[in-house]
């Protein structure tokens, strides 16, 4: 706003329009603000005759506009970045109280104070002055043949001419920017062109810190990885804990928004601290058109992802075709089915199934394969949607590093994987290749979730062409369930470890082995009682030694005649299961299903 000649009004502030954003600088604070420096100011022809009298640490104190200070109690007017002009009118009658000006003015933030001497106040306390290079703050001698008028106009025209330039300029460069993305250019093209217009170096990071494009020195692009916001080392030396758009002469970081989701940050970088403020609008347009490159790579990426899941879904439900179509569909995907493989499934614990594909067996009493509408249906939350979407980012990863030709996809509770497997022996396997994939996707998995998850995991057997992958699939499935029964959350299981265990989940009614064990082992399968949960811990390692009664003892710490006198009562609860096979065989059975959790 500007007050005509002979209507300055007290405590009144000559600013820009607030509604735009004037000229970008940076201040010394490492903070961005608009609006010219006190150098700057001190060079308009108004101010030939001025005189920066003390503070000269603080030319590169941002103005942003201007007041004129006509009454005593100015402190409750200014604002920050205000450069104060005064004739020491309010304080003709109080000089003393000058000595404390310069520190109440520094402390919210003004820009400098501007003098004329002369009329109201012969000079200024040697200890204003001292106090004044002490914190920096730019004390100016106001030359006595310039208007106050001449000042403001010229200040804010100069200031609306540089928000006029910048700004055009950053038009410009949206333009070319966007010129790249409509003729087809990607990430690259557009980091390319900024760095090319800034001469920086300039990176494009995700979330978690992955260069997805970069231009410049190689050493300044890794230094870059370390630019996130928050928690780079230049900003406030250990953290700044700024989140928008920030930085400071050797760096500018800008996040990349879209659609409400952070795709990551943009990052300029100069070691030799030539960023200007004004390069801060080239940066932003530049994370917009990232942020339009990044969504439609993300939603070119979605399709493909869905498509390919869906080929998966087919092959591992017996419809895709025959070997050789599925062999040479897969090689378009770059997945190599043509060799022995082995299925491996990943699946969030802390979840019921309820009635998810893989837990329910079709007519022929196996496993359906996934139908990708399931999540949408059962409506799970953003945390579940998240997590899952986690999961399958790290197993991908950790696949990809181990085995390019394996195929990955993520559905609607669980992640896929079709990997080789060279030999047949199931405990070399999950100790080799199928232990390396999982102890990665685990780290990464863990690594930036912000509540701590577990998953559990099936391998299945190794098959050799992918008409046997349904079966595989399966496999793997059961091993999942069964894992998890046995062993709780985060279980890992390969199918052909899971022994007598593997039965038991053939049996797809759970009331029918619960009545099994109800009928076997009578009130031992209750565990409301302590006494007959000690009772049925020693018949379990009674069945374990086959009857060894000297080496149960010793495992249970009890004297031998206890342990006679226990054998004798579960005989006459149970039946006389040390004559009787059959009998031990079906208290074995009961044992193992009391195991199996979730039954």
């Amino acid at each position: 706003m500007y007050a005509p000649k002979g209507e300055v009004t007290p405590g009144m502030s000559y600013t820009t329009a607030d509604p735009g954003p004037p000229a970008l600088r940076l201040a010394s604070t490492g903070t961005l603000t608009y609006g010219l420096s006190v150098g700057e100011v001190l060079g308009v022809s108004t101010l030939n005759g001025a005189r920066l009298i003390a503070g000269r640490a603080g030319l590169e104190r941002v103005v942003q506009r201007l007041n004129v200070m006509e009454v005593p109690d100015i402190l409750s007017w200014v604002k920050p970045n205000e450069l104060l002009l005064t004739t020491g009118y309010p304080l003709r009658n109080t000089p003393q109280s000058l000595d404390n000006l310069v520190a109440d003015l520094d402390e919210r933030g003004l820009a400098a104070l501007a003098i004329k001497l002369g009329r109201y106040l012969d000079s200024l306390p040697a200890e204003m002055i001292a106090q004044a290079d002490r914190r920096g703050f730019p004390l100016i001698l106001l030359p006595n043949d310039v208007g106050f008028d001449d000042i403001l106009n010229q200040v804010l025209t100069d200031i609306l001419n540089r928000q006029a330039s910048v700004l055009a300029r950053t038009e410009e460069v949206h333009r070319a920017l966007v010129q790249i993305v409509l003729c087809g250019g990607g990430l690259q093209e557009v980091v390319d062109e900024v760095a090319t217009l800034l001469d920086v170096a300039v990176v494009v990071l995700d979330g978690e810190q992955r260069v997805l494009a970069g231009a410049g020195p190689d050493e300044h692009v890794q230094a870059m990885r370390a630019f996130d916001a928050g928690r780079h080392a230049a900003c406030g030396r250990g953290g700044c804990g700024i989140i928008g758009a920030h930085g400071t002469g050797d760096h500018l970081v800008v996040p990349v928004m879209a659609g409400g989701f952070d795709h990551g940050r943009i990052i300029a970088f100069s070691p030799g601290g030539a960023l200007r403020g004004s390069d801060l609008g080239i940066l932003e347009r530049a994370a917009t058109v990232a942020a339009l490159v990044v969504t439609k790579q993300q939603a070119v990426a979605a399709v493909e992802s869905k498509y390919r899941a869906d080929f998966l879904r087919d092959i591992l439900a017996g419809r895709a075709g025959d070997d050789d179509r599925v062999v040479a569909h897969c090689d378009g995907f770059g997945w190599d089915l043509d060799r022995p493989v082995m299925v491996i499934v990943a699946e969030l614990d802390g979840r019921p199934r309820g009635g998810g594909p893989a837990a329910e067996p079709d007519a022929k009493g196996r496993a359906k394969p996934p139908d990708a509408d399931a999540a949408a249906r059962g409506g799970r939350g953003a945390e579940e949607r998240s997590a899952q979407e986690r999961l399958a980012a790290a197993w991908t990863t950790a696949v990809r590093r181990h085995d390019r030709g394996a195929a990955v996809a993520s559905f609607a509770h669980e992640v896929v994987a079709v990997v080789g497997a060279e030999g047949d022996d199931p405990a070399e396997l999950t100790a080799g290749p199928v232990q390396a994939m999982l102890k990665e996707a685990s780290s990464i998995f863990a690594e930036h979730l912000p509540v701590r998850r577990t998953f559990s995991t099936g391998v299945s057997r190794t098959v050799t062409s992918p008409a046997a992958l349904p079966e595989a699939y399966e496999q793997a499935v059961k091993a999942v369930r069964v894992g998890r029964q046995l062993n709780g959350t985060g279980a890992r299981a390969h199918f052909d470890q899971l022994g007598v265990y593997r039965l038991l989940s053939l049996v797809s009614d759970p009331e029918e082995l619960h009545a099994f064990v109800r009928e076997t082992l009578g009130d031992l399968a209750a565990d409301d009682e302590p006494e007959l949960v000690d009772l049925r811990r020693t018949l379990q390692v009674l069945l374990e030694t086959n009857l060894n009664v000297a080496e149960t003892a010793r495992r249970l710490h009890f004297h031998y005649n206890t342990l006679r006198y226990r054998i004798g009562k579960l005989e006459r609860m149970l039946g006389a299961f040390t004559e009787d096979a059959h009998l031990r065989l079906n208290l074995t059975l009961a044992l193992h299903v009391l195991r199996m959790r979730g039954i």
